[in-house]
């Protein structure tokens, strides 16, 4: 499904990654696949964003990056969808209030990796965001201790879950999150732009 409102009925469980995808690499495809072996997920939604609100400067058009998306991630149980412009949300928190309005019964699992978990308290209503549903943390090259000792992994240090029972996460109430090393790619899209391999198109 290329356009319109994602498709899911109750029961199901999906992962969403959401993120600016300025532009999508192997590394957002990796996780995604790892994603759904490890946290035993029906489907995974890419949400890509109308703009990220803790960058500054605005990403490529959407319209651009929903193309290079699809081209990255090429997935039977995955689906890029620009649900948020749709929806008319720029925050997480707004995003999954209304993802979880739509679609009564299905259960979403909210995917970042350890990089984003570091910086997590800095999310608009981030507190709300992890008490709304189930969170899987994904392991990034670098340093992880900065993600392990998040102001969020402090505050929520109750709620995790082990890694070796990953394939539950989605199945639990929130607040639970998991925290899995796994190979990774190591590549960025901050990477490819600073290489000049990504020339942004905005208009």
């Amino acid at each position: 499904m290329k356009s319109g409102y994602p498709v899911a009925r109750a029961g199901q469980t999906i992962g969403l990654l959401g993120g600016s995808f300025d532009p999508a690499h192997a590394g957002h495809a990796h996780i995604t696949r790892e994603a759904l072996k490890r946290f035993g997920l029906d489907r995974v939604w890419w949400l890509v964003s109308p703009g990220n609100p803790l960058k500054a400067q605005g990403p490529a058009a959407l319209d651009r990056r929903m193309a290079v998306a699809r081209q990255v991630m090429q997935h039977p149980r995955v689906l890029v969808s620009d649900i948020e412009a749709r929806l008319g949300t720029r925050y997480t928190a707004a995003t999954l209030k209304a993802l979880i309005r739509r679609y009564r019964g299905v259960k979403f699992v909210w995917l970042m990796g350890a990089d984003n978990l570091a910086e997590f308290h800095r999310w608009d209503q981030w507190r709300r965001i992890m008490e709304s549903v189930p969170i899987g943390v994904l392991a990034r090259p670098g340093d992880r201790t900065a993600a392990r000792h998040s102001k969020a992994a402090s505050q929520y240090k109750d709620a995790q879950l082990r890694g070796r029972d990953s394939r539950l996460l989605a199945r639990r109430p929130a607040p639970c999150w998991c925290f899995l090393n796994v190979p990774m790619v190591d590549m960025s899209s901050s990477d490819i732009r600073a290489r000049g391999e990504w020339v942004r198109q905005t208009h």
